[in-house]
């Protein structure tokens, strides 16, 4: 039987006003809730804002291992070597590369999971899947017989955590008022981010043992926080009756051309953020194999933490504005890593990468502040604005999952060129030009005084 959810201590007048406009929360067997209007500011004031709270921090930290989990093997593979394993780097790189590949993959599925189960019942579910990533890279390892074909499918499962990402904004989504959704998220998207650099700054202490390097120590120390995460979102996570996706709103969004313009500058942004996340520390190990690659985890941190950053200088500024430098800066930044390269100066190599790292968070940030500017220009009616809205919604799922592929294509394209000229330089410089179309193609489409946008600010 369904039992109202009621504030039981408010503190002034104003909280009894508001308890007593709000519309009527109820709560059901199985932690779901009928009634859920974040809209609504009494219903918000009196319990919504702290119910959102709590279900915002406890997708962080699902979220957080689901990005960890993905990025698992990106310090993985530079250990390899120490534990007995011989690979080529063109198998190397395709350990690191594959995760990236299945995550964008599942990135628009994890979307619909969440209305079809409930986001904290799919919190749940997809938590416990990354159980099987994590035991699957500890038995793999324990022994360096095992064939590369085995090793590249263990590094496929660890695509699981990046389709979290995916379901974990959706949730969090139904629960935030619009006012409050972009700062919501960011918050949500950069903690989950932060999984990347925590993973890459623990696996190296921990691996080491009386043994010598137990690369199956980096498999099993998920597994109690993963349980963690599923009990946590079992016991205090909530699934909301109203929280339904319309799957035409895909529909609607790829018939839009700026879903696919925002798609391919996502792939410079987030891909190239989740592509370096992966290459550098075999990077720093092939290149400065004097430094410990521990410290590898310094790119993502920065990158994670210039997210919010990015959002919140695309809401005084402009979104394309921001994006535009962000691409200048991770050009700059590329350049001036090829020519520490060739000089071997890990100085001006690791500080190359870390700005280079900080523009391309700060871009994600900003991109995704593009999105909803970009489909609210030129509503003429009411029907027109839902239109444009549900359109949106579908280009953040697309331009989500086809990002993530720039998480395959880095290592791949390093791949390549080490193998065809010894060097990853001439990768390097092929990014350095897809950076430059894609600031030119911001600037033609969204900034350009001749454009369909004219003077709006985008």
């Amino acid at each position: 039987m369904a039992t109202p959810l009621v504030d039981k201590a408010p503190s002034t007048d104003a909280a009894v006003a508001a308890t007593a406009a709000a519309a009527p929360l109820t709560r059901r067997p199985g932690r779901w809730i009928d009634g859920w209007d974040p809209e609504d500011a009494g219903q918000w004031a009196a319990e919504g804002r702290g119910v959102a709270r709590r279900n915002l921090g406890l997708s962080v930290f699902a979220e957080f291992l689901g990005f960890a989990v993905w990025a698992l093997w990106s310090i993985v593979v530079p250990q390899l070597p120490a534990a007995g394993f011989d690979l080529t780097v063109d198998q190397m790189f395709w350990l690191i590369a594959v995760p990236s590949l299945v995550g964008a993959t599942l990135r628009i599925p994890y979307t619909f999971a969440v209305p079809i189960f409930g986001g904290r019942n799919w919190t749940i579910v997809s938590a416990l899947l990354l159980l099987i990533p994590t035991v699957s890279l500890a038995l793999a390892v324990q022994s360096s017989d095992t064939s590369f074909g085995v090793l590249l499918l263990v590094a496929a499962l660890a695509g699981f955590g990046g389709g979290n990402f995916a379901s974990s904004m959706a949730n969090i989504s139904f629960f935030y008022p619009e006012r409050e959704k972009g700062r919501a998220l960011g918050l949500n998207a950069a903690g989950g981010n932060i999984g990347t650099a925590a993973v890459q700054f623990a696996v190296p202490l921990i691996i080491v043992g009386a043994a010598g390097v137990q690369l199956e120590r980096a498999g099993w120390m998920f597994v109690p926080l993963i349980l963690v995460a599923a009990f946590l979102a079992w016991r205090f996570m909530d699934n909301l009756s109203h929280a339904k996706s319309d799957p035409r709103s895909y529909g609607v969004a790829a018939r839009s051309r700026h879903t696919w313009i925002i798609s391919f500058v996502y792939i410079g942004t987030f891909g190239s953020f989740i592509g370096f996340s992966g290459a550098f520390p075999t990077l720093l190990k092939a290149q400065f194999p004097e430094v410990t690659v521990s410290i590898a985890f310094l790119g993502a941190l920065v990158g994670s933490v210039a997210r919010p950053a990015g959002g919140w200088l695309a809401d005084r500024f402009g979104g394309s504005r921001v994006t535009i430098a962000a691409f200048a800066i991770m050009a700059a930044g590329t350049v001036s890593a090829i020519f520490a390269l060739r000089e071997h100066a890990f100085g001006a190599f690791l500080a190359s990468f870390l700005v280079l790292f900080t523009a391309t968070g700060a871009g994600n940030g900003s991109v995704y502040r593009m999105i909803p500017a970009v489909f609210r220009h030129g509503v003429s009616d009411d029907a027109d604005r839902a239109r444009r809205a549900k359109a949106a919604a579908g280009c953040l799922g697309i331009a989500g999952a086809i990002g993530a592929f720039g998480g395959f294509l880095i290592p791949r394209g390093f791949a390549y060129s080490t193998n065809h000229t010894g060097n990853i330089q001439a990768a390097l410089w092929v990014i350095v030009g897809a950076y430059v179309v894609m600031a030119t193609v911001v600037w033609a489409v969204y900034q350009r005084r001749g454009s369909s946008f004219g003077a709006t600010v985008i």
